[in-house]
């Protein structure tokens, strides 16, 4: 038993080594929940609110009031060159509202950045990705890069200032968005639910940055929420030269726009070997435990044995009790006590319904008003209305007529 357990460990990690999750730089993802007091390796600020950390999610702005900001930065740095990440968000909001999102990837960027957007960040060293309606449309999400030399709240025009764009109509779509940026060594690449938005094989952003996500609002504001940030590693190990060419040929076949899927494979291998663990850890518990009763039975106590005769000669003797008992019932007629139980039965039936009967007559009869009384009583009223009809009559006739 002990060997299978192993051999299903040895399995699943296998089909884990293509990508994992990046733990330091991630959130969000497999059975998780966040904390009241913040997220383990991230720090969240806010401007004019505090935002909200609530069992699924992050409310970076708020629906009302406008006028405020929500950051979050990861306290660690991406170590690795090739990576993918995973970013959900939804934007919420009456019309003619607005706001804007940004995903950054620059060196420093606590310090540097901080809560702010595209349009008031200052000098910045790296990347950010902002979704907004800017010039009007219905949403947009755009691509910029700085090498630290561009004031950008100072520039004339910062929407040239993108490489890459593609409208995306994000408010109040009543579901997350899913955006992948992938880095790879055939260049760099955004899709945005699947589909892809702009690539290209001019960038290539440099290990020690660090991820962040700012949200912006002005008076009329909308509410940005933050679901999951998940950064994996694409980096593979060795393989034979008959794999890499069998792996090459499938990645030619591969649809384009095919990151969120690997990215959710990612998450699916990084579960794997969760399970290896907890497959491991329950094949030794029951090995220990099969162990442990090998032993108790091997070595169990005379006392023991000594109990359970004494438990089976109890029960003998209760079973001899009951067998004497069914044959004394048996031997004997009780027809007798039956009928005298019966007689006795209906003899007390009878005199309580006799008894009962009497009862409920005398109760009619005092609840029962007298019939003579009755008549006296109208007899009398009419004749009182007689008389006084009389009188009535008498001193009208009496009173004496004017004529005119």
């Amino acid at each position: 038993m002990k060997g299978y357990y192993a051999t299903l460990a040895l399995c699943l990690t296998a089909t884990a080594h293509a990508q994992s999750v990046i733990p330091s730089v991630s959130f969000g993802y497999g059975q998780y929940s966040y904390l009241r007091d913040g997220v383990p390796g991230w720090t969240v600020k806010g401007e004019n609110h505090e935002p909200q950390l609530l069992s699924d999610k992050i409310i970076l702005t708020p629906p009302y009031p406008g006028l405020t900001r929500g950051s979050i930065w990861t306290d660690n740095a991406l170590t690795v060159p090739e990576w993918t990440a995973e970013f959900q968000f939804r934007a919420n909001g009456p019309e003619r509202h607005s706001g804007n999102l940004q995903l950054w990837y620059v060196q420093d960027g606590p310090n540097s950045v901080g809560s702010s957007s595209i349009y008031t960040v200052g000098k910045f060293d790296g990347f950010v990705l902002t979704i907004d309606t800017h010039g009007g449309t219905s949403g947009s999400v755009r691509g910029f890069l700085n090498d630290g030399s561009t004031t950008y709240n100072q520039h004339p025009n910062v929407d040239g200032l993108a490489f890459g764009h593609c409208a995306y109509p994000y408010r109040n779509l009543g579901r997350p968005s899913v955006i992948t940026i992938r880095q790879s060594r055939a260049g760099f690449e955004v899709l945005v639910d699947n589909r892809q938005c702009f690539q290209t094989n001019k960038v290539t952003l440099p290990a020690g940055y660090k991820f962040g996500i700012t949200a912006a609002t002005p008076e009329n504001p909308d509410s940005f929420e933050i679901f999951k940030f998940v950064v994996s590693s694409t980096s593979s190990p060795q393989q034979p030269p008959q794999f890499q060419q069998q792996q090459q040929q499938q990645q030619q076949q591969r649809p384009l726009g095919s990151g969120y899927q690997e990215t959710q494979l990612a998450d699916l291998q990084n579960r794997l070997q969760a399970l290896t663990r907890v497959v491991t850890d329950l094949a030794s518990k029951t090995e220990n435990r099969h162990e442990g009763l090998l032993t108790a039975i091997t070595q169990s106590r005379p006392a023991d044995s000594d109990a359970v005769r004494l438990i089976n000669e109890r029960l003998t003797r209760i079973e001899n009790t009951l067998a004497a008992l069914k044959r004394d019932m048996e031997g004997k007629d009780y027809r007798n006590q039956f009928q005298q139980l019966h007689r006795a039965i209906e003899t007390s039936h009878v005199s309580l319904t006799e008894a009962l009967q009497t009862s409920i007559f005398n109760m009619i009869n005092a609840a029962t008003p007298r019939m003579g009384l009755f008549i006296t009583l109208v007899i009398l009223f009419q004749l009182t209305l007689a008389a006084a009809y009389i009188i009535y009559k008498r001193r009208k006739n009496n009173i004496p007529k004017k004529f005119l």
